[in-house]
């Protein structure tokens, strides 16, 4: 978000985000940058909870599911991990959108 704050300054533009309510995106670190933020030109609204209807991303999840993990076993938890990476990337790559993975760094906005 830090980044989309500051290329919102940047450019002079303002910049929207819509959230749903995860935890990590209302959590105590995150509010406080919130005023920041919108000094910056960087707007954050969430979509009301429990609407998975307005949430694309709950119709990814539900297609990953069906399409690309469904039916396997796996050993652990990092064999699952990797066949949720492997089908993203496959319905990423069937809708032609990008998938990049961004490892996010808590310590970084300390």
């Amino acid at each position: 978000m830090e980044q989309e704050a500051v290329n919102a300054f940047k450019s002079g533009r303002t910049r929207v985000i819509v959230q749903d309510n995860s935890p990590i995106h209302r959590c105590k670190e995150v509010q406080q940058l919130w005023s920041k933020w919108e000094q910056m030109g960087l707007y954050i609204f969430f979509l009301p909870k429990y609407c998975s209807e307005m949430n694309p991303i709950e119709l990814e999840w539900q297609h990953l599911k069906k399409n690309e993990i469904s039916g396997r076993m796996f050993d652990d938890e990092l064999d699952l991990a990797y066949a949720v990476i492997d089908g993203v990337e496959t319905r990423g790559e069937r809708g032609n959108y990008s998938t990049k993975r961004v490892k996010f760094n808590s310590k970084a906005s300390r």
